[in-house]
């Protein structure tokens, strides 16, 4: 085996781990401390069962995000960039997402109650065995 190839190889996987792993290490600090994180990046971050309740998130990224199980309740989202995202069997009630990039988001298995989406772009939504009521989400992954 070419050593040189081993080396290569080696290397692109770093820079391949670099990117999967986008995420602002002194945002994600920062939204533990204070609960706010205006305009952060967070995309790629892994907020797996994290209680995010009342966070404000008003136009981060969170392309790509893993919220599995998050307790979004209350939570700012507005003008977010959450598309490729993770909600699998989170729990978003009462959240704000007006304005903010919904696409291709899973929300497999997730409460999503009384959440504001006026204005989101909802393409290609994943909604299996979701529990929606009283919000603009909808089988056809449109506002109403």
């Amino acid at each position: 085996m070419n050593w040189a190839t081993v080396f290569i190889g080696l290397l692109c996987s770093s820079a391949f781990a670099t990117l999967v792993k986008a995420e602002n290490p002194q945002h994600l600090q920062q939204l533990d401390m204070t609960g706010e994180c205006v305009a952060c990046d967070l995309s790629g971050a892994d907020l797996r069962n994290t209680h995010l309740i009342g966070v404000d998130l008003r136009h981060a990224d969170l392309r790509n995000a893993d919220l599995t199980g998050a307790n979004l309740e209350g939570a700012d989202l507005a003008g977010a960039n959450l598309e490729g995202a993770i909600l699998d069997s989170a729990f978003v009630t009462n959240a704000s997402l007006n304005n903010a990039n919904l696409d291709r988001v899973d929300f497999t298995a997730a409460t999503i109650y009384d959440a504001d989406t006026r204005g989101a772009s909802m393409n290609n939504l994943n909604l299996t065995n979701a529990q929606i009521y009283n919000t603009g989400i909808s089988i056809g992954g449109t506002e109403e």
